[in-house]
């Protein structure tokens, strides 16, 4: 029987996983380790697949990157440690755990057509590596079986992406190896000949063995799966992944959020695979060179298909605005598994590489139950699970230090009664049962008490006004009005701010780039979205402009005041300006404001301006990410000091007071202190209102923090 996952029960599991019942338990996040932590000099570290001790208090991941293998202590699981690195000449891919051994597979090829690699044996008291045996090729997943007595080693010998297009054969084939750990022997199990699809040039790619110790295996390129008896070595069974067409998805690389596209019998091409019992497995539909279903998919170990998740995670991702339009060929790219049985119940946890998130279902024998979605750095790749502690481990890849973002994390989460603190906003579906796509939330304002609308900014190419219930919890995103010119999606718009004119329409500050044709300017919207009226900056004002422009708006009387992020070519280093427009006079003043000191190397600047009582508000924040960050903060103004003067003549200096400290607030998440602080919205009863700007899950994890506090 085929399941397929409907929508609107998905919509209803994110509800149920914030708003449950106290008995319910969900993950959440513990703390985060920043890898580099192990290895301070090393130019770019990673962790990709992660494995725990028996006693379920060290962990240790491959990097790659940085040609070694590190170890977290997790003793105590909130405050993960420092434990050490130990370097291996060549590419650790895998890690498996025996006792007190790690097993390490290691790529040393040197070219694609003379792959070779080996199998590591380390002491993980000493963290020395003991004894090397040779694969005879590129090894990639490495599992052992329940009694640890065995190991499954996945040789892949991956194919050139450059050659031929990347299309498959690409010899040489590669291979199975079975490792027989008190014999310390290897044996090599021959897998070509079974698939559909370039059978003479296997491609394995993940291994799991059952109780029984059947060994899964994946063929990616292949589009095939492997059943070995791990004893034996003999073949038992094979099958294809098959295909699955997949409707209401977004399969554009616009700049739109549109998921009513549809792709015919997508091959699956599975990257992980996991046993749910001794008769069932589970994959993770990745793709590769010509496929990926965007879910995961059941199995009978006979080949049956028993469940495909089809568009679940990808409507999932979007709802919670992880979605990355930016690189949707594959959706959210579920690429890792684990699966692990937590008192009586079993979990499912699928990575999404390209969503940053960890899909977390419950195994129920027929169709999976979904329970929610854990944030989990950038692009998650490796998962562990901790039954005996109730946790939870994930790998995340990417290390973006050299551009100035976050490094590699790995993330713990713990299994508890409770509410789940994530996600703290989604949104609702449309009159069509299609997910309302959001991201990358760049400025908000209160319309009522517990009622707010927000802008995106430019990761997208339809900037749209979100309006937000927020006395939901998580808050929701019930509708979505697109901004529109002459009956088009409005063009060349970067919006950063948003605030009422009194008459149910709004006025918009968008941040400009001349270089980019771009405009700095303010546009009044009617309550519909369509602009109708365009207000251009003055060529005075424009005269020192840069590429940092509008970060918010708020109206004041008649006069909308516009922060400008940073320091324009004309402004004293330090000072920034709150431009005014009188909406009555059309006239045009400013005043200063004064910054805090940015470190060497940084910057700091302006993110919203917002009005309640008798100041304006702003977010203060440096660019900076993870434990660079120092200031995130919410500073006030008094109304009574935007006092303008013309632009091009001496301002005046307002004073500012400190409101709150935001940084606390970010750390509170468990996970790295994210940069961009850049919504404030006040409502009438002093409630305040913040959100980060997750830039649309392009070289970001795609989390949007949502919190309150009450205003004094």
């Amino acid at each position: 029987m085929i399941a397929q996952k409907r929508l609107a029960a998905l919509s209803a599991a994110l509800l149920l996983t914030t708003a449950g019942v106290q008995a319910e338990q969900y993950f959440n996040r513990v703390s985060s380790f920043a890898v580099a932590q192990n290895a301070p000099e090393a130019d770019a570290t990673s962790s990709e697949i992660i494995a725990a001790t028996e006693d379920g208090m060290t962990l240790i991941y491959s990097d790659s990157p940085g040609g070694g293998i590190g170890f977290v202590d997790i003793t105590d699981a909130s405050a993960p440690k420092a434990a050490g690195y130990l370097a291996i000449e060549g590419e650790p891919t895998s890690v498996a755990i025996i006792g007190d051994k790690a097993y390490v597979g290691v790529n040393t090829s040197e070219s694609f057509t003379e792959p070779s690699g080996k199998l590591v044996v380390v002491d993980i008291a000493t963290q020395t590596a003991e004894a090397e045996y040779d694969f005879g090729g590129q090894p990639d997943s490495v599992a052992r079986n329940k009694t640890g007595t065995l190991l499954a080693i996945a040789i892949e010998n991956e194919r050139d992406e450059e050659v031929n297009d990347g299309d498959i054969p690409q010899m040489p084939s590669g291979f199975l190896v079975i490792f027989d750990v008190a014999a310390a022997t290897l044996k090599t199990v021959d897998v070509t000949g079974l698939a559909e699809i370039a059978g003479d040039d296997a491609e394995p790619e993940f291994v799991s063995f059952n109780d029984n110790d059947e060994i899964a295996l994946t063929l990616q390129e292949n589009n095939a799966i492997v059943i070995i008896d791990g004893t034996t070595g003999e073949v038992t069974g094979h099958f294809s992944a098959g295909s699955t067409t997949l409707t209401d998805v977004d399969t554009k690389r616009d700049g739109v959020l549109d998921f009513t596209g549809t792709q015919e019998d997508r091959l699956r091409e599975p990257d992980s695979v996991k046993w749910l019992d001794n008769d069932r497995l589970v994959i993770a539909n990745e793709g590769d060179w010509n496929g990926g279903a965007r879910g995961f998919t059941i199995f009978s170990k006979d080949g049956e298909e028993l469940f495909e998740a089809g568009n679940a995670l990808d409507h999932n991702a979007a709802q919670l605005g992880h979605y990355p339009e930016h690189r949707n060929s594959k959706g959210v790219e579920p690429e890792g598994l684990d699966v692990a049985m937590f008192g009586e119940t079993n979990y499912i946890f699928v990575t999404e590489e390209r969503a940053s998130l960890i899909a977390v279902y419950k195994d129920s024998g027929e169709e999976p139950e979904f329970v929610q979605a854990l944030p989990s750095g950038i692009s998650p790749e490796g998962v562990v699970a901790i039954p005996s502690r109730n946790l939870l481990a994930t790998a995340n890849e990417v290390d973006l230090r050299e551009d100035g973002g976050v490094g590699s994390h790995v993330m713990i989460y713990e299994l508890a009664e409770g509410e789940a603190n994530y996600p703290q906003i989604m949104s609702d579906l449309d009159a069509d049962d299609r997910p309302i796509g959001w991201a990358a939330l760049s400025g908000a304002y209160a319309i009522e008490p517990g009622k707010l609308v927000a802008v995106s900014d430019s990761a997208f190419n339809e900037a749209a006004i979100y309006t937000i219930d927020a006395t939901e919890t998580p808050a929701r995103i019930t509708a979505k009005t697109v901004i529109t010119r002459n009956g088009h999606p409005a063009q060349k718009l970067d919006l950063e701010g948003i605030t009422g004119d009194g008459e149910g329409g709004f006025w918009l500050a968008s941040e400009g780039d001349t270089a980019k044709l771009t405009p700095h300017a303010l546009f009044h919207v009617n309550a519909d979205g369509e602009i109708e009226d365009e207000i251009a900056f003055p060529a005075d004002l424009l005269a020192g402009e840069t590429r940092s422009g509008s970060e918010g708006i708020a109206m004041v009387g008649d006069t909308l005041w516009i922060a400008i992020q940073r320091e324009w070519k004309d402004d004293e280093k330090g000072f920034v300006k709150l431009v005014g427009y009188n909406t009555e006079t059309e006239e045009w003043s400013a005043v200063r404001y004064p910054l805090e000191a940015a470190a060497e190397g940084t910057w700091v600047g302006l993110s919203e301006i917002t009005l309640h009582g008798d100041y304006v508000y702003l977010i203060e924040r440096d660019n900076q990410i993870g434990d660079k960050a120092k200031l995130k903060a919410v500073y006030r103004v008094p109304v009574a000091e935007l006092e303008g003067a013309e632009l091009g003549g001496e301002l005046p200096t307002v004073s500012k007071e400190l409101v709150r400290d935001l940084v606390p607030d970010l750390a509170a998440q468990n996970g790295y202190v994210v940069d961009k602080v850049e919504s404030l919205a006040i409502d009438a009863d002093g409630k305040a209102y913040v959100i980060t700007d997750n830039d649309g899950v392009d070289d970001s994890s795609g989390e949007t923090f949502f919190w309150t506090f009450d205003i004094e």
